[in-house]
């Protein structure tokens, strides 16, 4: 890092837990952000300005009006461009040190597969049980580590996946068989701040998980009640039976 970059990060370099190692592991990280709304938005926002050295962002709409209540890395002068050039643009702004790499398009299983196998890290931000559940057996089976969210009307979950550690439950050992009816904002509604509190956590967990840094979610459910400020805290035991991580990790 040069003297630019030591102020830019100074305020975290400082924390002891963190430090330079943990700046610098940052920078020669790459993350896959799946999803560059409610939750994908605040996630990539503090990840670039953490200083994350890539990002690569998926996502195939684009920005409408609606959006812009919660999905704060768009603009209204935004509205109508792809979301993943819209994050683009934002982004660049936050931090030009960073690289940001878009995909505007739907992903087939083997592109995702690929680029699951080639990040550090992939946070999924999508709003339907079917790619949660594809990203985690793609996680499972290239072991990167998954930091999987969701927020619906007053409230939100958050959980770590990380495959290296085999003990450890898999986003399939939560749901089972992935029957659990699919829910979105535009048919429930969301209060923004849920979506933007849990966003900002993932990138949070991110960074834990790439620096090494605290401890991360893996193993616990946290669930977030915005009508009472509540927060849950979960232990999740690994399914011996799970369809996904048992087979890989057997």
């Amino acid at each position: 890092m040069n003297d630019e970059l030591l102020l830019r990060y100074s305020r975290q370099i400082m924390l002891p837990e963190f430090d330079y190692d943990g700046q610098q592991r940052l920078i020669d990280a790459r993350v896959l952000i799946l999803g560059v709304g409610g939750l994908g938005s605040p996630a990539a926002m503090y990840l670039a300005a953490a200083g994350v050295g890539e990002l690569v962002l998926v996502d195939d709409d684009a920005v409408e009006l609606s959006n812009l209540q919660r999905q704060i890395v768009h603009r209204e002068s935004t509205v109508g461009l792809a979301k993943v050039a819209s994050a683009q643009s934002t982004l660049a702004e936050i931090n030009p040190h960073v690289h940001v790499t878009t995909y505007h398009k739907r992903l087939a299983e083997a592109e995702l597969s690929i680029l699951i196998a080639e990040v550090d890290a992939v946070l999924d931000c999508t709003d339907n049980f079917a790619s949660r559940y594809l990203t985690n057996r793609l996680c499972v089976q290239h072991k990167t580590p998954l930091i999987s969210a969701a927020a619906i009307r007053w409230e939100g979950q958050i959980m770590v996946v990380d495959p290296r550690q085999v003990d450890k439950p898999c986003y399939q050992c939560l749901y089972g068989d992935g029957q659990e009816q699919n829910l979105n904002c535009s048919e429930t509604g969301i209060m923004s701040p849920v979506v933007g509190m849990l966003g900002t956590w993932q990138a949070l967990e991110t960074i834990k998980v790439l620096s090494g840094a605290g401890r991360a979610l893996v193993g616990q459910l946290s669930v977030f009640d915005g009508l009472t400020g509540q927060w849950r805290q979960l232990k999740l035991p690994k399914n011996p039976t799970c369809a996904c991580c048992a087979e890989v990790t057997a």
